[in-house]
């Protein structure tokens, strides 16, 4: 079983990602100019093309997990709202549709019971993400996020 997740440890890493093909895709950039520079003269065209298409996958390679992560929100955003509908009384639900996305993922982390009042308090004081997750007493885990 997974430790038990808080605001401290509640950060995820995904290894492939963060430690293997986004430091690649960096070295490739480098190197590429590294290169360019150091052979200039001879068949430039090729080496800046190489240059420009290290730029280009590295782009793609971000685009495309910034993609997943915005699905993986949505899905949050929508979770959620499920849960807001359940445990929420009528007059905070109908508050809550004022929540950025930003927020509601953060409240994601908030245990059942103490939804209503951190709902409240957050619309209330309008807290950050930050301040959301730090003032959490009961924290209810996500051990699925990307």
């Amino acid at each position: 079983m997974p430790e038990s997740q808080s605001y401290q440890n509640h950060v995820r890493f995904d290894p492939v990602w963060h430690f293997f093909i986004a430091p690649a895709m960096l070295v490739n950039i480098i190197v590429s100019v590294y290169e360019t520079i150091h052979h200039w003269p001879e068949q430039r065209a090729l080496f800046l093309w190489w240059v420009f298409l290290s730029i280009v996958l590295f782009m793609e390679v971000g685009r495309a997990r910034q993609h997943s992560l915005i699905a993986q929100d949505r899905i949050i955003r929508l979770e959620e709202k499920l849960r807001f509908h359940a445990l929420l009384p009528a007059d905070l639900l109908a508050r809550s549709q004022t929540l950025s996305v930003r927020q509601i993922i953060a409240l994601r982390f908030v245990a059942d019971a103490e939804l209503p009042e951190m709902v409240r308090r957050t619309l209330d004081e309008n807290l950050t993400p930050k301040q959301i997750k730090q003032t959490i007493q009961s924290w209810r885990p996500d051990y699925l996020r990307v």
